[in-house]
């Protein structure tokens, strides 16, 4: 599962991807603005002192140039060299020369009468002031972002708190409460106020839309099952002790075990709707190899008056443990729609050691564009029309019960369906 990120880290990272450059590129301006001044002030101070030397020099024949602790003036004539770092450079300034005792100068280099003149500043002591600067510089943008980083992350804590306790209510709705509403904080921001009213508009409605549909199950529960024990209850008297065909017999013993299942399905059905996780409370053991075949029974007048015949196997007998009314309904189900999909041919039922019910049918098949279509209204809970209590109805119901259903289909070469039990 993918961990997403907050709003606030997301916010807090992507003002470090600003701020760290921004910071970098203002570090770097004040050290390029630093070297700039400092060449400026040294190239002009080495310019305008041999300038005052030549100058004195003019006024005075007998004026000669005394070294400072800084400032030392090499000529070249007859009876004197320059230096050798000095010697192949042409006229102009010339910066962080190494010289022999490990000093570094910024020499002037200027010919005058036919001498060469070499005027040298000695910057040592300047150079490990700038590099003093610029680690100072360096260190000042550092801390500059990391104390603006913990100003941002405390700013933004405060003022996307409100965002985060909404965040927190909403997570907390459960779907089976009533009147539960998001409360905004006092300093919620305008958007929040607008996706507050949204939510709690659509969770009025949602509650009136289960209180409706409450009412319906409460409603459909008594509407339904009445009817049902009537024609259970008038089964059972037809079948008291009198002299009925066998033909009337094994009519009126499907009807009861019809209506039984029915009102056994009713309540699973309900069950379905109010509490999915009550659906496995009414199971019970079951003989799959027993009820199987009565199943196939129930449904033998669908193929009257078709060219087609139910082939069932049950090599070896097989138990589980299942609501009734559920098995019957689903097995019943995929049943109905192999009859009502074929012409001719035989249907073939099998039961397998593993609890697995198969059903291959000859009939007209399905598309891999139509089976993705009936997974795909399956997944999305849509109902399937003409295929009585609903292949996403068996889909949900296998879900809550641990089964497998599986539906596997080519165009005009039929359909097979399996459905796997737990067995036991």
């Amino acid at each position: 599962m993918t961990v997403r990120r907050s709003l606030r880290s997301r916010i807090l990272l992507w003002l470090a991807g600003f701020a760290l450059p921004l910071a970098g590129a203002i570090a770097l301006h004040g050290f390029l603005v630093n070297e700039y001044a400092e060449h400026l002030l040294w190239d002009s101070l080495v310019q305008t002192e041999f300038d005052r030397h030549l100058a004195r020099r003019a006024r005075d024949p007998g004026y000669r140039w005394i070294d400072s602790d800084n400032l030392h003036l090499y000529a070249e004539d007859e009876n004197t060299s320059l230096p050798a770092q000095f010697r192949d450079l042409p006229d102009g300034i010339h910066d962080e020369l190494e010289m022999d005792d490990g000093s570094e100068v910024l020499v002037l280099m200027r010919h005058v009468d036919d001498v060469r003149y070499a005027l040298a500043l000695d910057i040592t002591e300047m150079e490990k002031e700038e590099h003093r600067l610029a680690w100072f510089i360096l260190g000042s943008a550092i801390a500059l972002v990391a104390l603006t980083g913990v100003l941002m992350a405390l700013g933004l804590g405060r003022a996307l708190r409100p965002l985060a306790d909404m965040a927190r209510s909403i997570a907390a709705l459960s779907p089976d409460r009533s009147g539960q509403r998001v409360i905004l904080d006092e300093r919620a921001s305008s958007e929040q106020e607008v996706i507050a009213n949204a939510l709690n508009d659509y969770l009025q409605r949602n509650e009136r839309f289960v209180e409706r549909e409450r009412t319906f199950i409460h409603t459909a529960s008594h509407e339904l099952r009445t009817p049902v024990a009537v024609i259970d209850g008038a089964a059972e008297i037809g079948l008291q002790p009198m002299q009925h065909p066998d033909a009337v017999r094994h009519q009126l013993l499907r009807i009861q075990r019809t209506a039984r299942d029915m009102e056994q399905l009713i309540g699973l059905l309900l069950t379905l709707a109010k509490d999915p996780s009550r659906l496995a409370q009414a199971s019970v053991p079951l003989e799959l190899h027993t009820l199987l075949p009565q199943i196939v029974d129930d449904h033998l007048h669908l193929a009257e008056g078709r060219a087609l015949q139910l082939d069932l196997s049950i090599p070896t007998p097989c138990r589980i443990v299942a609501p009734p009314g559920v098995v019957r309904a689903a097995i019943g189900n995929l049943l109905r729609n192999a009859i009502e999909h074929s012409d001719s041919g035989t249907i073939r039922i099998a039961l397998s050691g593993d609890a697995t019910v198969t059903i291959r049918d000859p009939g007209h098949g399905m598309s891999p564009e139509q089976i993705s279509a009936i997974y795909s209204r399956i997944a999305r809970g849509r109902a399937l029309q003409g295929d009585g209590i609903g292949l996403n109805l068996i889909a949900r119901l296998c879900e809550q019960l641990g089964w497998r259903l599986d539906i596997q289909s080519d165009p005009e070469r039929g359909t097979t369906a399996t459905l796997g039990f737990a067995a036991t």
